[in-house]
């Protein structure tokens, strides 16, 4: 049985429901544990094009600060729930290969995450950051649409 879940969200709805169920889960077998995790994506280059540099530094602290408070979520419901969690955050252009990482680093046993996030573009592709999450973890992805 899984043991310690990973729980990446981005703040959407769908990501909402992927950390309801990985709580529950997690509520329901004794021992099980939840990592909170979110990433903080840096401004791609034609987006830094068009700022200032402080622009660009003030956008960095609101994504970091988002990316804390989107984790601290999931730990205010995992505590309600009285599951343990544990919350990161990291900096990255690939939300894809460090939620990998963070699967691998953290020794998870699964992952529980959204088919979609909250991107303009990427809600075209479904999910794309998803599908390359499927295609590249090395334990169980439960997608929740």
């Amino acid at each position: 049985m899984y043991r310690k879940i990973l729980v990446p969200t981005d703040g959407s709805v769908l990501s909402e429901k992927a950390i309801t169920a990985a709580i529950e889960f997690a509520r329901k077998h004794p021992g099980c544990r939840i990592i909170g995790f979110s990433v903080a994506e840096p401004l791609s280059f034609n987006q830094i094009e068009s700022l200032t540099k402080s622009g660009e530094s003030d956008y960095m602290v609101r994504e970091q600060l988002s990316a804390q408070s989107r984790v601290n979520r999931i730990a205010e419901l995992a505590q309600a729930a009285g599951v343990p969690c544990e919350t990161v955050v990291v900096q990255s252009t690939k939300p894809h290969e460090e939620i990998v990482r963070a699967s691998n680093d953290y020794d998870c046993d699964c992952i529980f995450m959204a088919s979609n996030g909250r991107k303009g573009l990427n809600k075209l592709f479904i999910g794309s950051e998803t599908q390359k999450v499927l295609a590249t973890a090395q334990v169980p992805v439960l997608v929740y649409r």
